[in-house]
């Protein structure tokens, strides 16, 4: 459980977007991790399969009617315990201001993307799954898995083409030549 339960947060917290539901999954988690551990088999890793477990308890949270809520303020805000917090102390207040802007565009975009194109950013960009063990997770095709990525990358993109604009002083879509 100490080695995989930050990973496990991680992976609830970026799909459900609120800290105390995503502690609620990961401790449902590891109850169903623990009473299901006869039947693993090992035919996946056991994070891949624990990493299946957090998803589809995070996907049947969202899917229940209560649950409609939008992104809260306080939810990710920097607060003095943050990790973060030391990295920032002496740096430009404007770059700052800057960064935390993106920081909500950014944030407001993923959380705006369906929750399977959520999932498939989260395996690959920030739990650096293969395409393999993305497949094997979802349940479903490396093929879909790839078109999955693909689309999510490209709805973020779009969604943050205008910042990409500002920062770089120009009206040319991303990628594009000059």
């Amino acid at each position: 459980m100490e080695r995989h339960e930050r990973r496990a947060y991680a992976i609830a917290v970026g799909l459900v977007r609120d800290r105390e539901d995503a502690l609620e999954i990961v401790q449902e988690a590891f109850l169903r991790v623990y009473r299901g551990l006869d039947a693993f088999n090992g035919a996946a890793s056991f994070f891949t399969w624990l990493y299946r477990i957090v998803k589809n308890l995070s996907i049947d949270l969202m899917r229940r009617p209560s649950w409609q809520r939008e992104l809260s303020e306080s939810s990710f805000d920097l607060d003095g315990d943050h990790p973060l917090e030391s990295a920032v102390r002496g740096a430009d207040p404007s770059d700052l201001l800057l960064r935390h802007e993106l920081g909500e565009r950014i944030q407001r975009a993923f959380a705006e993307l369906p929750p399977y194109h959520r999932a498939v950013i989260l395996m690959r960009e920030v739990d650096g799954l293969s395409y393999e063990e993305m497949a094997h997770v979802a349940g479903v095709s490396k093929g879909t898995i790839m078109s999955r990525l693909f689309h999510a990358r490209k709805k973020l993109q779009r969604a943050l083409a205008d910042c990409y604009r500002d920062a770089n002083g120009a009206s040319d879509e991303p990628g594009s030549e000059r």
